[in-house]
């Protein structure tokens, strides 16, 4: 879980619990935090986070098929 003196910050565009809403997430065993600006990258462009979220490179983006 990434922190700063602050508290959590978001994983990719390092904002504060003061500055942004921030979401918790886990994957792959680790636990971290990401603002609800940079949620919708993580969901429709994952690519965007390779350095900033262990395996990011392993996720797909999101489909409308809802199959």
């Amino acid at each position: 879980m990434q922190n700063s003196i602050d508290g959590p910050i978001c994983l990719n565009c390092k904002r504060s619990e003061r500055e942004a809403v921030l979401l918790s997430i886990r994957f792959r065993g680790n636990d971290g935090w990401i603002c609800s600006q940079c949620f919708p990258t993580l969901i429709h462009n994952p690519g965007r986070l390779v350095g900033t979220l262990d395996g990011a490179e392993t996720l797909r983006p999101a489909t409308d098929d809802h199959d």
